[in-house]
């Protein structure tokens, strides 16, 4: 029987615990990822013309290019299509193939073993950085089996292929293998390592896959063994029994509840909360706005840099700006300017040489570098909040003081754009958010960032998925110290300042509760979040949800501020959340 025999596998109950990511309960035969390409034995010498194999080498480095770009035209989500662009960079990388070319000349290896060697040391490079480098080391491991496998003549490394659903499990899974899944087949995702804000987790949410990441043991459970996954509670059950049957069962019926949203968050009381989605392309704000979201609280701008050689002018920026705003007539539409640098380098802004990206020249920062693109892009920005009718904010990624929230508002004051803002991502900016909020109109939370920040603790490493959660108590407490300092902070009519979230933590609905309770104003999330949200704020009301933030700030632990907070809302269990 071969790994991925779905059909007379031994079937023994067994019961895994790992992280839930994203929300949802099914029953499939578990499929593992097809076996990696081998390693080209170590010392494999060149066989014919040196310039020959360099020419066979490139070659096949713009092949792996161009179908990690038509991956990215078929993608189905902004996120995937983002991040596969990013990774088809990788494969083109000049560095890369002109380091495995010098390997051929002078050490006359062959060209797979060249680029593996190549590859490698830049991968280890990478994931020694730490942080965002460290999170894109899996990414240039995939581009260098793809370019092997290419000079091999043989099928790229991908997820198998079936006609009947099943459970995908695997070590973990790169993008180029998670954008075009197709969720009618690949019903569920677990994966043994990986964190909570992972590629794996993030393109599970866009999708709609219940999964499940860090779960130990998940490869060895037998292929074609039915598995049991409960993506919210990160449970994994081999040979499920009849009690998690009906479980699946009730799932169901609730995901019928959750099918549409009427485009309303508030709590029970009434206090309204509204939901808004985080949207790139076109198609994504026009599948939000069809979902009933409220406002796009965050447009990742880099969706127009991505892929590209050289800067986008302002014509082409304006162009795709004005096709995401012409979703939201009369809505709120909240733009965060390019956030480049660490996890997505570009060729013409960043420098890929900084010991530590993640901590480097990021965001707002290549404005320090590279002056000019910033303003080009604020320029655009404001030409297409012109021609369109939605209500344009603006705000900046990467800032740390109140300092560079002023020039930024200055930035953007004199292209035209009055209301802006900034991305709490860091420390320094929850501390002193009273002191920015003086300087902006609203402060939005990359939760993302800010719990990796605030716990120093890599958001892909499957071994610190416990200090990477949001629901960290010193990542909560932040959250409030924001909070607190936009009501210290009010406005010209002695309204407090709005904050917002926009980072993945506001698509878990028990979290979203807490984050209303400890002062957000407004959450931003995927469109397929919306519904789930709303259905569990509107039971709950202020004092309530004051209440459940009390006790996850209080407590010592993620898991314990997790466990006590979902304890108190039945509902989750209710609606299979």
């Amino acid at each position: 029987m071969t790994d991925n025999d779905v059909t007379g596998a031994a079937q023994q109950r067994v019961e895994l615990r790992g992280v839930g990511v994203s929300p949802g309960r099914v029953i499939a035969p578990v499929v593992h990822m097809a076996p990696a390409v081998s390693e080209p034995p170590e010392g494999e010498p060149l066989t014919g013309d040196a310039e020959a194999a360099i020419d066979r080498l490139k070659a096949a480095a713009l092949e792996v290019k161009a179908e990690l770009k038509k991956r990215a035209a078929r993608a189905r989500s902004e996120s995937a299509a983002e991040v596969l662009k990013a990774t088809s960079l990788m494969a083109g990388d000049k560095a890369l193939i002109k380091n495995a070319g010098k390997l051929v000349t002078d050490q006359q290896l062959s060209p797979e073993r060249a680029l593996w060697q190549a590859a490698t040391a830049y991968a280890d490079q990478m994931r020694a950085m730490g942080g965002y480098m460290a999170e894109r080391a899996a990414d240039i491991e995939d581009v260098r089996a793809r370019i092997v496998a290419r000079l091999r003549g043989e099928d790229a490394p991908g997820v198998p292929q079936r006609k009947e659903p099943f459970v995908l499990a695997a070590e973990d899974l790169a993008p180029a293998d998670t954008a075009v899944l197709d969720p009618d087949v690949v019903v569920a995702l677990v994966t043994a390592s990986g964190g909570p804000q992972s590629h794996t987790a993030i393109l599970a949410r866009n999708l709609g896959l219940p999964a499940a990441v860090a779960v130990e043991g998940i490869l060895e459970v037998p292929a074609g063994t039915p598995v049991f996954v409960d993506g919210a509670e990160g449970a994994v059950v081999a040979a499920p029994a009849e009690h998690e049957r009906e479980a699946v069962t009730a799932w169901q019926r609730a995901a019928a509840q959750l099918a549409s949203f009427d485009g309303r968050g508030a709590l029970a009381d009434g206090t309204e909360v509204p939901l808004l989605a985080n949207v790139g392309t076109g198609d994504d704000a026009r599948a939000a706005a069809e979902a009933g979201a409220e406002g796009v609280g965050l447009l990742r701008t880099e969706f127009c840099f991505l892929g590209r050689d050289s800067e986008p002018t302002v014509a082409e920026q304006t162009q795709a700006y004005a096709e995401i705003f012409a979703a939201f007539e009369g809505k709120k539409v909240v733009v965060r300017t390019l956030d480049a640098g660490a996890d997505k380098p570009l060729p013409f802004l960043t420098d890929t040489t900084e010991p530590n990206p993640a901590l480097g020249v990021r965001g707002y920062r290549t404005d320090w570098t590279t002056p000019g693109v910033l303003q080009r892009q604020l320029e655009a920005i404001a030409a297409a909040a012109r021609e369109t009718g939605a209500h344009v904010w603006v705000m900046a990624p990467m800032i740390a003081t109140a300092e560079e929230a002023a020039r930024f508002h200055e930035l953007a004051s004199a292209e035209g754009l009055q209301v802006t803002g900034v991305m709490v991502e860091t420390p320094a900016a929850a501390i002193t958010a009273e002191q920015i909020l003086e300087r902006v109109d609203f402060v939005s939370l990359g939760t993302n960032d800010l719990t990796q920040y605030t716990m120093a603790a890599d958001r892909m490493l499957g071994a610190l998925a416990e200090l990477n959660s949001p629901w960290q108590p010193a990542v909560l407490r932040m959250i409030e110290r924001t909070a607190a300092g936009a009501r210290a902070a009010s406005d010209a009519s002695g309204e407090h300042k709005n904050v917002g979230v926009c980072g993945e933590a506001a698509a878990d609905p028990a979290l979203a509760v807490v984050l209303v309770g400890l002062g957000v104003d407004t959450l931003s999330m995927s469109a397929r979040s919306l519904a789930a949200v709303a259905a569990v704020l509107a039971r709950v009301d202020t004092a309530q949800a004051e209440r459940l933030a009390a006790l996850a700030v209080s407590a010592t632990s993620a898991r314990e501020a997790k466990e006590t907070v979902r304890a108190q809302l039945p509902v989750l269990h209710e609606l299979g959340l």
